[in-house]
């Protein structure tokens, strides 16, 4: 039991883990357009008036004048500029900021995502890195932004964000809550301070609805509430100060294993709602657990699952005394409201320890104490209780001390002529303390009443009577008495904290070593078998492990591994996996399954799903077993993502290695044939004049066929090496098909070319070449694999949003299903107008310079009549509405 005068070891830790870092400042909005970033470059200016060292490490003044012009006078470091795809980004320069070394940087938007290329893929990663330099930060972000948050933000705006912050980044962050009312903030909106007019305007009708802004302006309040909460418990630990420090309502809630549990837990539930505050859910582990039942365990079981599953925390302490272990955690977790049933003790109890509401009431005068009545089912369990409470300490303790008491009667007879009375006496506490150590408080009593009744019928005149003529004797019997009890209370309260002692030692043992089993594993067959046989070896139960799959839940590994599961298991399992709650027998979903399963779950999904089970049909684990159950799988849960991390990552280094070799093999081999190529053509040239014109005419198609291929190998070199340099412009959908047209004219020899696009379509904004090289390839493969002597057919036409340009031809078409795989690189498809001759690199290419041009294509089967059908896509942005004008431009 920690002691109130000590500060807490974690907090210390979480102190010192915080030495030598930067400190970090976010600045806390409810939605864009609160001033974040005007109440940073304030801040910031402030700090650089009081003489410290501030730079600008980049801030994203989205055209505001007000706020551009608070960035003057402040020192910006010049951003680093990325090449991406045609078009030139800039980033925070990171290197530059490091080698400046200030004392603060102001680094706006923390969710952005950098750009291809940069160090780091967030900008929250940048600022990590800032931190442990040294060098104390200031950033800005929207309360959508945070992930715990980003489902909620989405359930009631409609909008998924998908640049998010994980929450461990705000946990050691000064919070500063950046905040107007929601009418003011619509008001700027629409005066065009956010966003530009139309924008604006839609963004009125969906995300900046006032009942929306009223929302998120609650949650980002209520965040920041609970940090600062958060903050000040763990200041208050570190210098180990007194007191709850009721900034905000914590509630717990006490539960036991008698009837009525539950209500308690939805009472509490009700009451944090009320309040708006943490609620937990305690259950104070005695000695008198050990004598629970089935029906005690499962009865605590379900109280504990349903905390959980109404959203509060659970947790379990180990103390000699309830009201010990109340007070303990109560104060460990600065608790301001306590719950705790109608004390249903017998009055035996409460003479012998005082009424557990009256002690908390005098002992904890700082906490808002609630008593519940628990109903009266609980009342007849406790009398129950009672009753048989008189059978602790089974037959053979009682035989055992009468036993003792007979050897010692015996041994002092034998010496009696040697010792005097007083030496007699003491020789019977030997019993009273042996049987209070082994069998407990009760036993021990009995040995002590025992005595006393042995030491004054055998040695107290006149003896072989209980009478005592001599008034010391009788002092001498009534300390023999106290001795005896108070010797017995003693010995029982150690033999109980022994059992505690050793209770969580064997509970860290086993973690111990579960952990040490885990992390000498080597691949992911033997973690899961090793993760099956340690849990059933603990529990004595029959395990199996479970992984998600695209068909359901796959098993892994079993202890022992002939175990199988049925069809109600595995729908027990998927539950499991989906609903992150423990299903099957022993919960309250799926109760028919024999097997119990409970998720794996990490912070950012769930690795896994353990079910366990009894040979014997009957609960798989009890009450008392599931907090270490639950340390188990968390500890396993971690190990299982770090290994299949490390699983992905050499995965993805294999894959760029591959992708690295097979782009230097094509750009060797495009170069090195491009080349001779050249003087192959220019030869056949030449022979014109004296060679047969058909042998010519054949050298000049087979040598350009060559060059084509050679020039898709390098084309697909520079898709896969991203260095594609687009420069887009209006082209003419009419005219750019006539010239691809021009450019296949042999390949589409002996089809009919049916041109079909309307004179009033909108220019589209492309790179010329690459766009001609993708018609170029549609065209090839619709010349080479269509029906001789069939039409191909070039249209455009206009669908809500986007511009279709479709190419079309009369052959046999694509297998069904297989559409998207002929955009693959190097495939051809059998038994299709796909597999005919080439190389399986024209369509990869297309496909390749469509999307850098922000383009899409598919291809789908005609039906009537029969042929494939490829499309380019071009969305309303790359679609010029006044081409007069853009032209001018």
């Amino acid at each position: 039991m920690a002691s109130e005068n000590r500060p807490d070891p974690d907090a210390l830790l979480r102190a010192a883990a915080q030495e030598g870092r930067g400190r970090l400042k976010v600045f806390l909005g409810a939605a864009p357009g609160v001033g974040k970033t005007w109440e940073m470059l304030s801040d910031g200016s402030q700090r650089k008036r009081a003489g410290v060292d501030v730079v600008v490490g980049i801030v994203e003044t989205h055209g505001r004048t007000e706020t551009e012009a608070l960035t003057q006078g402040h020192e910006i470091v010049p951003r680093r500029k990325i090449d991406y795809q045609g078009r030139q980004l800039t980033e925070m320069d990171i290197d530059a900021v490091l080698e400046r070394r200030p004392q603060l940087v102001l680094v706006d938007e923390l969710a952005h995502t950098n750009a291809p290329e940069s160090r780091h893929p967030k900008r929250y990663q940048d600022v990590e890195e800032l931190l442990d330099a040294g060098i104390d930060v200031y950033s800005t972000i929207n309360i959508q932004h945070i992930e715990s948050l980003n489902d909620i933000v989405a359930s009631f705006t409609h909008v998924r964000v998908r640049e998010t912050v994980p929450d461990r980044i705000l946990e050691n962050a000064e919070i500063e809550v950046v905040d107007i009312p929601p009418d003011e903030l619509i008001e700027r909106l629409k005066q065009g301070k956010v966003y530009v007019p139309h924008e604006a305007t839609r963004a009125l009708t969906h995300f900046f609805s006032k009942s929306n802004l009223s929302a998120l302006r609650e949650l980002a309040l209520r965040r920041a509430a609970q940090a600062v909460d958060a903050q000040m418990l763990d200041y208050v630990r570190q210098h180990a100060l007194a007191g709850n420090w009721a900034g905000g309502d914590r509630v717990v809630v006490a539960v036991s294993e008698l009837p009525g549990a539950d209500r308690l837990v939805r009472a509490g539930k009700r009451l944090a709602d009320a309040l708006h505050a943490p609620w937990t859910v305690v259950h104070v582990e005695t000695p008198r657990d050990r004598l629970f039942d089935e029906e005690d365990r499962k009865r605590l079981a379900d109280a504990l699952n349903l905390a959980n599953q109404l959203g509060g925390m659970v947790a379990s302490v180990p103390a000699a005394s309830v009201v010990g272990g109340l007070k303990s955690y109560a104060q460990e977790v600065r608790a301001t409201q306590l719950i705790v049933g109608k004390s249903a003790r017998s009055r035996w109890f409460e003479f012998r320890h005082g009424s557990v509401v009256d002690r908390l009431v005098r002992e904890s005068s700082e906490i808002a104490i609630h008593v519940l009545p628990v109903g009266s089912d609980a009342l007849r369990k406790t009398h129950s209780q009672t009753r048989s409470s008189w059978s602790w300490g089974t037959r053979s303790a009682y035989g055992s001390t009468l036993l003792m008491v007979a050897t010692v009667t015996v041994a002092a007879s034998a010496l009696f002529h040697i010792l005097n009375l007083g030496n007699v006496a003491l020789l019977y506490l030997l019993p009273v303390m042996v049987s209070s150590s082994l069998f407990g408080l009760r036993p021990g009593l009995f040995a002590g009443i025992l005595s006393s009744l042995a030491y004054n019928f055998f040695f107290l005149p006149p003896t072989g009577t209980l009478s005592v003529n001599n008034p010391e004797n009788v002092i001498s019997i009534v300390v023999l008495l106290g001795v005896a009890f108070v010797t017995s209370q003693f010995a029982s309260r150690v033999r109980d904290q022994a059992e505690l002692a050793g209770s969580s030692a064997r509970q860290n043992a086993a973690l111990a070593g579960f952990l040490r089993q885990l992390t000498a594993t080597g691949n992911d067959e033997e973690l899961m078998q090793v993760i099956c046989a340690e849990i059933a070896r603990l529990f004595g139960v029959r395990t199996a492990l479970l992984v998600p799959s695209i068909d359901g839940p796959l098993l892994r590994a079993a202890t022992p591994p002939e175990n199988s599961l049925d069809a109600i298991e595995m729908a027990a399992a998927q539950w499991a996996m989906d609903k992150n709650q423990p299903t099957g027998r022993g919960s309250d979903t799926l109760t028919a399954s024999d097997w119990l399963f409970y998720p794996m779950r990490t912070a950012s999904k769930v690795v896994a799903v353990i079910g366990l089970a009894r040979d014997d049909g009957g609960d798989p684990i009890r009450s008392d077993q599931i907090p270490l159950l639950m340390s188990l799988l968390d500890q396993a849960a971690l190990v299982l993502e770090r290994m299949q991390l490390e699983d992905e990552m050499r995965d993805i280094a294999q894959l760029k290695e591959r992708d690295r070799l097979r782009a230097a093999l094509l750009s060797s081999v495009s170069h090195d044939l491009r080349t001779p190529l050249t003087s192959i053509l220019g030869v056949a040239q030449e022979l014109r004049t004296v060679a047969s014109p058909a042998m010519v005419e054949t050298l000049e198609g087979e040598a350009q066929r060559l060059n084509r291929f050679v020039a898709n190998l390098l084309d697909m070199a520079r898709v896969e090496a991203g260095v594609i340099k687009l420069k887009l412009e209006p082209v003419d959908l009419t005219d750019a098909v006539a010239s691809a047209v021009h450019d296949t004219r042999k390949s589409l020899a002996g089809h009919d070319i049916i041109l079909n696009v309307p004179p009033n379509f909108p220019l589209v904004r492309v790179d010329v070449q690459l766009f001609h090289h993708c018609l170029i390839n549609l065209l090839d493969n619709a010349g080479r694999y269509a029906d001789p002597g069939s039409p191909i057919t070039v249209m455009a036409e206009r669908n809500m949003g986007e511009l279709v340009l479709s190419i079309l031809d009369e052959g046999p078409g694509l297998p069904p299903g297989r559409e998207r795989d002929v955009f693959e690189t190097f495939i051809r498809i059998e038994g299709s107008d796909r597999s005919k001759g080439g190389t399986g690199l024209g369509l990869a290419i297309v496909k390749g310079f469509a999307e850098a041009m922000g383009l899409s294509v598919d291809a789908a089967n005609r039906g009537d009549p029969r042929g494939a059908r490829f499309n380019i896509r071009f969305p309303e942005a790359l679609l010029v509405r006044e081409p007069d004008q853009e032209q001018i431009e």
